[in-house]
């Protein structure tokens, strides 16, 4: 019997032969195009053909890789989000605190110009918190007697003055506001000079000049400032404009409405004026008199004689009252010379007293005439 390979044996040697072909057949192409480059055309003729087929194929592969890259994107995004809002808030916090230190360094700016225009001493406090009395007006600063401040030393900002110390701790101190009903300052008018005295108005924030007459040279826009008659605020310290004028004709005083000028519930940082005004002594108190009785009864009033002259003496037999009318005279701006005194009357057995002026005109009104020489001619006439 003759050996005959199996059908699989066959196979495998004709698809060797095979692949020898191809394979002689593309080197024998590559070596054609490196030389002659004349595959060009075919390669681009094919790669147009069969890249719709390429991208059908690689469809699958690019939505899986599309949908991975979809996810893990939206993760990113998120995180990016939450990174830039934390940011953003820690650049507004940021930007905030810029904002309030530039005001601040404006406001210190503003306190240095002013303090070097004041005539006194003064020093720089930072405003810790309000009282507790909501009903009050009136602010804690940083200040106290370890740091020489006293009770009654003006506080005041880079517009005007804010108000007044009025307790002082250790650490600390009190101002009361110039708009608490408490507070009252001596002022006068920048345009006419004009004085009077501004009263806080308590929640309503602002001042008034009360018993002021209703035809006081006031208008509204009018600058008030310090008179320095108390002896605390320098004088020409800013303080208030008015606002409202209440002339009432009625009345026997005029409302008139300020603003202060300072910022009295804006600021942070304030200025204390060390020291006072140097004022003259007061004069020394009068003494006090001593309480009478009956106190709210008039006593009479007693004219005092002029130099020179000497009260003439009653009239004989005129009664103590025309006495007193002689001797001090008729009241009037001009002294009444006193009358004659009238001629004594007869008096009677029994010794009574002389009669009064008016008793003896009237004796003589009533009397019958006494006779004359002519009357006693004519009677034998008869």
């Amino acid at each position: 019997m003759e050996y005959s390979p199996p059908p699989l044996f066959k196979q495998g040697a004709s698809a060797r032969v095979k692949m020898t072909v191809f394979a002689c057949i593309s080197i024998a192409l590559l070596l054609v195009d490196s030389h002659m480059r004349t595959l060009t055309t075919v390669r681009q003729v094919a790669g147009t053909v069969l890249y719709p087929l390429q991208m059908a194929a690689l469809l699958p592969r690019d939505a899986i890789y599309g949908v991975g890259n979809y996810f893990s994107t939206l993760s990113s995004m998120e995180k990016q989000v939450r990174e830039l809002r934390r940011q953003q808030i820690l650049s507004s916090q940021a930007l905030q605190q810029a904002q309030l230190q530039a005001a601040e360094n404006a406001q210190l700016r503003r306190l240095l110009e002013a303090r070097q225009h004041l005539p006194v001493k003064s020093m720089l406090a930072d405003v810790l918190y309000d009282a507790r009395d909501v009903n009050s007006r009136k602010i804690i600063l940083d200040r106290g007697t370890r740091h020489d401040v006293a009770l009654g030393l003006p506080v005041i900002d880079n517009q005007g003055v804010v108000g007044q110390v009025t307790r002082v701790f250790p650490f600390t101190s009190e101002v009361t506001l110039l708009s608490d009903k408490e507070q009252a300052i001596p002022v006068q008018l920048l345009r006419n000079g004009l004085r009077s005295v501004a009263y806080g108005r308590g929640k309503a924030g602002n001042l008034e000049l009360r018993f002021t007459a209703p035809n006081a040279d006031i208008q509204v826009g009018d600058i008030v400032v310090t008179s320095g008659l108390d002896g605390v605020y320098p004088a020409g310290l800013a303080v208030a404009r008015v606002s409202q004028v209440e002339n009432s004709a009625g009345g026997s005083f005029g409302g008139v409405i300020c603003q202060p000028l300072a910022g009295i519930m804006n600021n942070t940082q304030l200025l204390i004026l060390m020291s006072t005004p140097d004022m003259p002594p007061r004069p020394a108190d009068e003494e006090p008199r001593a309480v009478r009785k009956h106190n709210n009864k008039m006593a009479p009033i007693k004219d005092v004689p002029k130099e020179g002259t000497e009260a003439q003496p009653a009239a004989a037999g005129a009664t103590p009252a025309a006495a007193a009318t002689a001797t001090n005279g008729a009241p009037g701006l001009m002294p009444v010379m006193p009358s004659p005194a009238p001629k004594p009357a007869a008096t009677d057995a029994a010794g009574a007293k002389s009669a009064t002026p008016a008793a003896a005109g009237q004796a003589t009104a009533g009397a019958k005439p006494a006779a004359t020489p002519a009357n006693q001619s004519k009677e034998p006439a008869r």
